[in-house]
C-alpha cells in the first residue's frame, strides 16, 4: 500500500461504482410520487445494500481469493477448478456478463451526467457527444491503466470529496435523515409500499461496480482497494443521505426531468459539477473496461477465447491492453447509445447482468472458502444462503425489466456464453486428438534421414514449434510432417518451445541437444513484456552455438564472403488442423467444430503471435478427425465388357 497505490486506485478501481448516485435514486422512484417511504427506504437499502454487497463480500472476502495478486472471476476459478469440473459453467458464465455489462457501462455513465445539460439546454443534442467521448475514452486505452490511474485518481478524489460535501450540506439541513440508517426503513419500503420488492432492481444500481473492483485488484493491489474504499464508501453514503434528505422537500411531487442528485447542486456550480460528472462517469467507464481487459487476458490463458494480441504498458503483469477487443467493445458501446439514446432506458439492461456475474461470483466464492481455505462448511452454507437470499431477490425485480431493455443484456451474455463454450470445447476436443510421442524413439531415424544424400534438402534448419513442457515427447504430426510423403531433410531439426514468465524483461533460453549435430531443442523463457520474436531471437542462439562449436553446420554453397558463423538458411513449419471431411458428428459436435474453426480463422495467427517472417515460413493443413465415419456398404456393379460374375457387396470402413 502506498499513497501513489491508493490514488491510483481511486481513479481506476471506484469509477463505476462511484458515479452511481447519478442515477440510482431515479431508478428507484421512476414516474413516483415522492414520499417519506421512498426517501428513506431507498437510501436504507442502498446503505445495507453497498455493506452486504461491496463492503463484506467483496473488500473483507473476495478480494482475498487473489491468484498471484490477480483478480476477477477467472482468477477465482483457477484457484478451484480442480475441486470440481462442473464449476467452469458459472465461471464462464459470469465472466461472459461481466463482458456484457462493460458493453452497457460507458452508455449510461457517460449519458446520465451529460443529460444534466438538459435542463439549461433542453435542445442539446446528446447522442452525438456521447458518441465522442467514448470513441475518447477507447482510445486513450493504449496508455495503459497506470498512466490514465495517475491522472484519474485526483480527478476520482474530486469527485468523491465534491459529493460528499453536497451531501453533508445538505444533510445539515435535515440531520433527521441519518434515521433511515435503521434496516426497519428498507423493510418498510420493500415490503409495505405498493409494488415496494420491485423498488429492488433500481435499488440494486447502487452495487453496480463491485464486481469491477474485484476485476481491477490486478491493476493496484488489494491492500490499496481495501484502504481508498472506505474514503469512498463514506462519500457515497453523505451523497445519497443528502439526495434523500432533498427528497423530503419535494414530498408530494413527482421527479418529471429533475434528478436527484443535481438537486443538490447550488445554482452557481452547475455546470462545474457537470463537467466534474462528465469526467468522472468517463473514468467509471474506465473501471469496467479495465477489468474487462484482465478478465480476457484471463480467458486466453484458460483456453475460453481466441487468442488476441495483448499489449503489457508497464511493468506490471496485471496491467494490460487487449487492442482488438478495446474496439469491439467501443463498437458495442455505440450500439447500445443508438438503441437506447437515453440513460433512463439503459437503467433495465445494466442491473441484469451485473446480477448474474454476482450470483456466479458467489458460487464460486462459496466452493474456494470451504475447499480451498477449509473453512467450516456449516459457516459457507449459511453464508452461501445470505447472499442468495439477497442476490436472488436482486435478480428477481431485475427480470421484471427484461422486456424493458434487459433482454439486450442477456442477449449480450448469452452470445458470449456461446463464444467460450464452442472454444473451450473445441479446443479440448483438439488437445485430446493431440498425440505425444516419444522423441528418443525416433531420433535414430531422423539422424539417419539428415544424413541421407539420397533426399533432397529441404533446408539447412527446419524448425517447428512444440507445445509440449517436456523435452522427451513431442506431438505425433510434428514428425509425420518431417517423415510421412517426401521427407523433410534437414542438417539440423529444431523443436522450440515458449514458455511465459512473471517478470516483465526476462531473456532465457535452455538448449537441450537431443541427438548431436541433428536435433535440438531451444526453450525462450521470454517476459510478458518481451515480444516474442521467435524469428530473431532463434538466429541469435544459433550463431552463439555455431560460435561456440556446440554444434557444426555446413550450408551447402559457399558465399562470396566465407563467414566461419555461417548457419545457411532456415525454414519454420506452422502446423494448422481443419476439420476433415471423414467425420460422422452429431448435431452437437458439428456446431461446436466448425463454430470453433470460424473463431480460428478471426484469431490471432501463430505467425503473428511468434513474431516469425512470412518469407520463412510453410503452413500446413492436417485434417482432424474427431468421430471416425461408420462403415459404408459400397457395391461394385459390372461395367461394359466384363463378363465376370456379378460380386457381392462390400463393406469398406473408411480409413482416418
Amino acid at each position: 500500500m502506498t499513497a501513489a497505490g491508493l490514488l491510483v486506485a481511486v481513479g481506476i478501481v471506484f469509477g463505476d461504482i462511484g458515479t452511481s448516485p447519478l442515477y440510482t435514486y431515479r431508478a428507484i422512484i421512476e414516474d413516483r410520487i415522492v414520499d417519506e417511504t421512498l426517501a428513506l427506504g431507498g437510501v436504507s437499502a442502498i446503505f445495507w445494500t453497498l455493506t452486504f454487497q461491496t463492503t463484506l463480500k467483496y473488500v473483507l472476502l473476495t478480494l482475498r481469493a487473489d491468484n498471484n495478486g490477480e483478480g476477477g472471476i477467472f482468477s477465482l476459478y483457477t484457484l478451484i477448478r480442480r475441486y470440481a469440473k462442473w464449476l467452469l459453467f458459472p465461471a464462464i458464465a459470469g465472466g461472459s456478463f461481466l463482458i456484457a455489462d462493460s458493453i452497457i457501462t460507458p452508455p449510461i455513465s457517460v449519458s446520465s451526467a451529460i443529460e444534466g445539460l438538459l435542463p439549461l439546454y433542453p435542445n442539446l443534442p446528446t447522442v452525438p457527444i456521447v458518441l465522442v467521448i467514448i470513441f475518447l475514452l477507447f482510445a486513450a486505452q493504449q496508455a495503459g491503466t497506470d498512466k490514465l490511474g495517475k491522472a484519474f485518481g485526483p480527478i476520482m478524489s474530486i469527485w468523491f470529496t465534491m459529493i460528499g460535501l453536497m451531501g453533508a450540506l445538505q444533510l445539515a439541513q435535515n440531520p433527521g435523515v441519518i434515521r433511515a440508517l435503521n434496516p426497519v426503513y428498507a423493510y418498510n419500503m420493500i415490503v409495505n409500499y405498493p409494488e415496494g420488492f420491485w423498488l429492488l432492481g433500481g435499488v440494486f444500481l447502487c452495487s453496480t461496480g463491485a464486481e469491477a473492483l474485484y476485476s481491477d485488484m490486478g491493476h493496484v493491489g488489494r491492500r490499496n482497494v481495501q484502504v481508498s474504499w472506505f474514503y469512498v464508501k463514506i462519500c457515497l453514503i453523505l451523497c445519497y443521505l443528502g439526495q434523500a434528505a432533498w427528497l423530503l422537500d419535494h414530498m408530494g411531487k413527482p421527479l418529471g426531468t429533475l434528478n436527484s442528485f443535481f438537486g443538490l447542486v447550488p445554482d452557481w456550480f452547475m455546470l462545474p459539477s457537470i463537467g466534474i460528472a462528465t469526467l468522472a462517469t468517463i473514468i467509471a467507464s474506465q473501471a469496467l473496461i479495465s477489468g474487462t481487459f484482465t478478465l480476457v487476458s484471463e480467458a486466453f490463458r484458460l483456453t475460453l477465447l481466441p487468442k488476441m494480441r495483448i499489449v503489457f504498458p508497464s511493468n506490471a503483469r496485471g496491467q494490460v491492453y487487449i487492442p482488438a477487443f478495446n474496439w469491439l467493445l467501443m463498437a458495442g458501446c455505440f450500439i447500445v447509445v443508438l438503441y437506447f439514446r437515453e440513460s433512463k432506458n439503459m437503467e433495465a439492461a445494466f442491473g441484469l447482468s451485473v446480477n448474474l456475474t454476482m450470483l456466479t461470483t458467489t458460487v464460486l466464492l462459496g466452493m474456494y472458502l470451504y475447499a480451498k481455505k477449509r473453512v467450516n462448511g456449516l459457516i459457507v452454507v449459511a453464508l452461501l444462503l445470505i447472499y442468495f437470499f439477497i442476490e436472488g431477490g436482486f435478480l428477481i425485480a431485475n427480470l421484471r425489466k427484461f422486456t424493458h431493455g434487459g433482454w439486450v443484456s442477456l442477449l449480450l451474455g448469452s452470445i458470449m456464453l456461446t463464444v467460450m463454450l464452442v472454444w473451450h470445447n473445441g479446443s479440448r476436443i483438439k488437445r485430446r486428438l493431440t498425440q505425444f510421442v516419444s522423441l528418443r524413439d525416433h531420433l535414430p531415424i531422423l539422424r539417419q534421414l539428415s544424413n541421407d544424400t539420397d533426399v533432397p534438402k529441404y533446408a539447412t534448419n527446419l524448425v517447428y514449434l512444440t507445445a509440449s513442457p517436456q523435452h522427451q515427447l513431442v506431438e505425433e504430426h510434428i514428425l509425420d510432417s518431417i517423415l510421412e510423403g517426401m521427407p523433410k531433410r534437414a542438417d539440423v531439426y529444431w523443436l522450440i518451445h515458449i514458455e511465459l514468465v512473471d517478470e516483465p524483461y526476462t531473456t532465457e533460453y535452455v538448449v537441450d541437444i537431443l541427438e548431436p549435430e541433428d536435433v535440438v531443442r531451444i526453450t525462450f523463457k521470454l517476459g510478458f513484456r518481451v515480444q516474442p520474436r521467435i524469428n530473431l531471437l532463434f538466429r541469435k542462439v544459433v550463431e552463439e552455438m555455431v560460435r561456440c562449436h556446440e554444434i557444426t553446420i555446413k550450408p551447402k554453397y559457399r558465399p562470396l564472403k566465407p563467414n566461419p558463423n555461417a548457419i545457411g538458411d532456415f525454414r519454420f513449419i506452422v502446423i494448422n488442423r481443419f476439420l476433415s471431411y471423414e467425420n460422422d458428428l452429431s448435431l452437437l459436435e458439428t456446431f461446436i467444430m466448425n463454430g470453433y474453426f470460424a473463431l480460428k480463422r478471426i484469431s490471432l495467427a501463430d505467425e503473428r503471435a511468434y513474431g516469425l517472417d512470412s518469407q520463412n515460413v510453410a503452413t500446413e493443413q492436417i485434417p482432424l478427425v474427431v468421430n471416425p465415419a461408420n462403415s459404408i456398404r459400397l457395391r461394385r456393379v459390372k461395367g461394359k465388357g466384363e463378363v465376370d460374375e456379378p460380386l457381392d457387396g462390400l463393406n469398406m470402413v473408411s480409413g482416418t
